[in-house]
């Protein structure tokens, strides 16, 4: 990889942003979804012969960071392009990736994804969802919570676990289910943060579907698995990056034209300091995020694995700190509607608890990278 952004990605970057900021921060959702579809962003990352743009987890990551950085960020382009679309391009079979891809390209189907459980969070050990055959069917039970969109979803990418035949120890598998497959039921949660996507906890009672519900090898795993959550750690890197910019871009402005007294708050290091630092931060974040893009794009994704755990705690870190910077700059206009920050103080948290904690990446880093041992 190079440390110089290509002609091509600036390109995007700057399409991107154009965009954005036609729409920006109070835009309708689906009027954004339809038009970034309609340009071919959200289907950049997926192969060309099923309607994507033949790129990677670079440009779709680009896409996102710049609609986040105008206000107005996708989150279901973390779940359905990204991890779902990736997954069905590298596993799925001729007649899965003909089925779903076409439409996942050009926006007119959406995927959700479920791993989370309420006893084991994204920790796909002790996912309890089990599959089961039954003649040439799959019988799936189980429970999910904060799963995504599924609302909107034409389908849910279920992680689920199946017994090896071999050993008897159960492992990880991934199943499509549609969104109205009887058994499969949805209830929304409840949250304090307030967003267009809602959260949903999902039950699933002996969901009955086609051996062809299977994505990808019965045997693959957990290299399936991690498959998509690479590029999920990269997009939510992408989503928090792009947030922390907007915070930014709008404490500069009000920086530059606030005086109080003589000159511009701007001008006095105890606000020009902290908004430098705040950039900087962003700005590593982005690096870091960058070279896990490609390294997954790559191929190795080994070395995904520990840059994107890396990118996403780096930016969810870098993104509190410059949401809560800008709220301090604005002051009483800091939480006002006016300027839409307050929203993202509760909502820059997110990326440091999803789609993973801070601390298990901590831990991640200390076992893998540095080779301590396990505490668990």
């Amino acid at each position: 990889m190079t440390l110089l952004e290509s002609e091509e990605h600036k390109a995007l970057r700057s399409a991107v942003a154009a965009l954005g900021k036609r729409h920006g921060r109070d835009h309708d959702r689906e009027a954004l979804w339809a038009e970034a579809a309609k340009l071919g962003y959200l289907g950049v990352n997926l192969p060309e012969e099923y309607g994507g743009g033949g790129g990677g987890i670079s440009e779709l990551s680009i896409v996102l960071e710049e609609l986040g950085a105008a206000g107005c960020p996708l989150l279901m382009m973390v779940v359905s392009p990204a991890i779902c679309g990736t997954v069905i391009a590298r596993f799925g079979t001729d007649a899965q990736k003909r089925e779903w891809l076409p439409g996942l390209a050009d926006g007119t189907r959406t995927m959700a994804f479920g791993i989370t459980e309420p006893d084991a969070g994204s920790n796909s050990h002790r996912i309890t969802t089990t599959a089961r055959r039954d003649g040439t069917d799959w019988l799936l039970t189980g429970r999910k919570v904060f799963i995504s969109g599924v609302d909107i979803a034409d389908a849910t990418l279920i992680v689920g676990r199946t017994e090896d035949a071999r050993t008897g120890n159960l492992k990880p598998c991934l199943f499509i289910v549609p969104r109205d497959t009887e058994g499969f039921l949805r209830r929304p949660i409840d949250m304090e943060l307030q967003a267009v996507e809602k959260q949903f906890e999902l039950t699933l009672d002996d969901v009955r579907l086609p051996a062809d519900a299977l994505v990808g090898d019965e045997d693959a795993g957990l290299l399936q698995l991690f498959a998509g959550l690479n590029p999920e750690r990269i997009m939510t890197a992408a989503f928090a990056i792009g947030m922390g910019r907007h915070a930014l871009a709008q404490a500069v402005t009000y920086a530059r034209e606030r005086s109080v007294w003589k000159t511009p708050i701007g001008a006095h290091q105890a606000i020009a300091h902290p908004l430098a630092q705040a950039h900087i931060e962003l700005e590593l974040a982005r690096l870091m995020m960058q070279k896990a893009a490609a390294l997954y794009d790559g191929g190795d994704d080994v070395g995904a694995g520990e840059a994107a755990n890396m990118a996403k705690y780096a930016a969810a870190e870098a993104c509190v700190k410059a949401v809560d910077q800008a709220v301090h700059t604005l002051g009483g206009n800091g939480l006002t509607r006016e300027f839409g920050l307050a929203r993202l103080i509760t909502a820059a948290r997110v990326a440091r608890i999803a789609p993973v904690s801070r601390e298990m990446i901590l831990n991640y880093v200390s076992h893998q990278t540095l080779g301590l041992p396990k505490s668990y």
